[in-house]
């Protein structure tokens, strides 16, 4: 009987991803393991200018139309994060490797990829699954993805004064925050801008989302943290009348007086790790989490 060829579906970031002489092996080692390759269109194109010829692929994709037994993200976070909502509920494995600068998400150096696609087709390597979670915005339309990876921020659109976000859990009121925005944050996301605005940290598995409000106009509301099984219900009004709603990133207009509901998503996105790489390590080596940086 015949083995199974693996399929590989590749999105790139092409100003980072074609920098590296590896991704070039990259390829080269899948057309010699007989492997199907499709590129994502835009990146299929940058990567053709940049050869000034064919590249040897299966096909071209746009968006989530593809079916693959993994995909690799070539790029940084957010190439991954574009990657995730392609891959939404399709369950696919997928590669992130690291062009960018952080790389939480994106965890495999580019002198890695090989070792790590011998793994794969050795059958050997590990698989973390993380929590996603999905905005809706009821009978308003969203023009993406409703699911997030890492976070949902409701923002203000414009300089404007801030928003009132009035938030309930499980239909129990918590809270009105008067803020510029409020972020809400999956475990993934904890070290993304849920961060940079004062959430916590949090463990990958930890089975909990955290709310953490933008510069909030009084001291005495802090980020907290809830069970990621709740539904979380939020009423916004705006001076302005028009509100934003960034889902890992991707901005999408919202009206004002839209409840908005978020909660977890059926399904989780499944991370490919290489063996031994461990979430505290990953703190300390990327964030410098820990370290004393004064000087004696």
């Amino acid at each position: 009987m015949a083995e199974k060829k693996l399929r590989f579906a590749i999105f790139g970031n092409g100003s980072k991803a074609l920098e590296s002489i590896q991704i070039w092996e990259m390829f080269d080692y899948l057309i010699k393991h007989s492997a199907e390759v499709y590129v994502e269109q835009s990146f299929y194109y940058a990567l053709q200018h940049q050869l000034k010829d064919d590249l040897e692929v299966d096909g071209l994709f746009e968006g989530s139309d593809f079916n693959a037994d993994y995909v690799i993200s070539l790029g940084g976070d957010g190439t991954f994060l574009k990657a995730a909502s392609s891959v939404v509920a399709k369950q696919i494995p997928i590669i992130g490797v690291n062009m960018g600068r952080l790389g939480f998400l994106a965890n495999v150096a580019p002198a890695d990829v090989i070792s790590m696609l011998d793994n794969i087709f050795a059958g050997q390597y590990d698989i973390e699954e993380r929590v996603v979670i999905q905005l809706d915005a009821g009978a308003e339309s969203l023009e993406g993805c409703p699911c997030a990876l890492n976070d949902i921020a409701i923002l203000k659109r414009d300089t404007a004064s801030m928003i009132s976000i009035r938030a309930s859990v499980n239909g129990e009121y918590l809270v009105t925050y008067l803020a510029d925005g409020l972020v809400i944050s999956t475990p993934t996301g904890s070290t993304a801008y849920s961060l940079s605005v004062g959430g916590p940290i949090i463990m990958p598995q930890a089975g909990i989302l955290s709310l953490t409000p933008v510069a909030p106009h009084t001291l005495n509301i802090r980020p907290i943290v809830i069970s990621d099984d709740v539904e979380i219900k939020l009423e916004v009004e705006s001076r302005s009348h028009n509100i934003l709603a960034a889902i890992d990133g991707r901005s999408e207009k919202i009206s004002e007086g839209v409840v908005l509901t978020i909660k977890k998503a059926p399904y989780k996105v499944r991370i490919m790790k290489l063996h031994g790489q461990r979430f505290f390590s990953t703190l300390r080596e990327k964030l410098m989490w820990g370290a004393d940086m004064r000087k004696f």
